[in-house]
């Protein structure tokens, strides 16, 4: 053929010869058909490799990003768990100072004004399922909300340990403010006892209802404690004199003197310096006639020069 190709099949056995003729466009149509098909069989090759390859890569991706979440979710559970066993620990120190009318840990909270710091996020947000995942985000979540319940507590000791030290300040106050306002110093510091309260035959028989402190004319005095001036003048044989009422009780008489640095209605302090020693009234030398007043009675000055008295101390509410 000039124009294409003649095929004989000769069976083995049989007289038939079966012959076929085969055209130059035949074969080029079979070329055609048979690239094509390569050619759409390399494609699908290549692009199922490629999508091997990009499946490949989400998983590694994948993978990275789970073990990325895992390991921050352990660090918030190792941070959480130290966390609440500080706080449980200051919670049980608390408990320690205030007794038990501390609230108990885990009960019901009431509402809260003060706003809570926000805890992590629970591991429910995050959608993995491998049994690693599901215990540290197990783990986790109970640890978050130990530790919301924690710190709702440790909010609530916080507050009555701040009231309670407000209550304990304000009793310190007021105890020391009491303290204050009772006759608790020598006023004229270092001077010695020259008369005792009581009885005494010398100058002349009569009971001393004062001390007689033994100091140089002029000598300044002090205040014995905080209180109001009463008067500052001469009172007959105690000379010139200067009455402190401390508002509890107690007054504080100094007489002898030889001036006044105070005027009645003034207020003084503790140790604050009113007057100087004299020897006015009947006095048969400088020297200072101290004399403490209880409710209208007088008392024995000498447990008082060196602070109050533990009786007295213990009698304070």
């Amino acid at each position: 053929m000039k124009n294409g190709y003649l095929i004989k099949i000769i069976p083995r056995r049989g007289n038939a010869i079966h012959r076929m003729e085969v055209g130059r466009r035949h074969l080029a149509a079979l070329a055609l058909v048979l690239t094509v098909g390569l050619g759409a069989g390399a494609g699908y090759y290549v692009s199922t490799l490629k999508g091997a390859e990009a499946q490949v890569r989400r998983l590694g991706e994948q993978s990275r990003s789970q073990d990325d979440a895992l390991g921050t979710m352990d660090r918030q559970t190792r941070a959480l768990g130290s966390e609440l066993h500080r706080l449980q620990a200051e919670n049980r120190n608390l408990r320690r100072l205030f007794g038990p009318d501390a609230p108990p840990v885990g009960g019901r909270a009431a509402k809260d004004p003060h706003p809570q710091p926000a805890a992590p996020a629970k591991a429910s947000t995050i959608s993995l399922q491998s049994p690693r995942y599901r215990a540290v985000a197990s783990r986790l979540n109970r640890l978050t909300d130990a530790s919301v319940r924690v710190r709702a507590d440790e909010n609530r000791l916080q507050r009555l340990a701040f009231r309670i030290l407000n209550v304990r300040r304000l009793a310190d106050l007021a105890r020391a403010e009491t303290i204050a306002l009772i006759p608790s110093v020598n006023p004229v510091p270092g001077s010695s006892i020259a008369s005792t309260f009581g009885w005494r035959v010398d100058p002349w028989p009569s009971f001393h209802k004062g001390l007689d402190l033994d100091a140089d004319y002029g000598t300044v005095v002090h205040a014995a404690a905080a209180g109001t001036v009463v008067s500052a003048a001469y009172d007959g044989g105690f000379g010139l004199k200067v009455d402190i009422d401390h508002g509890n009780g107690y007054h504080t008489w100094y007489a002898h003197l030889s001036s006044a640095d105070v005027h009645p209605g003034e207020h003084v302090v503790k140790t604050e310096a009113i007057a100087r020693v004299g020897a006015t009234g009947d006095a048969t030398g400088p020297h200072l006639h101290y004399q403490i007043m209880r409710d209208g009675n007088p008392i024995d000055p000498a447990p008082y020069l060196t602070g109050v008295p533990p009786q007295v101390l213990a009698s304070l509410k």
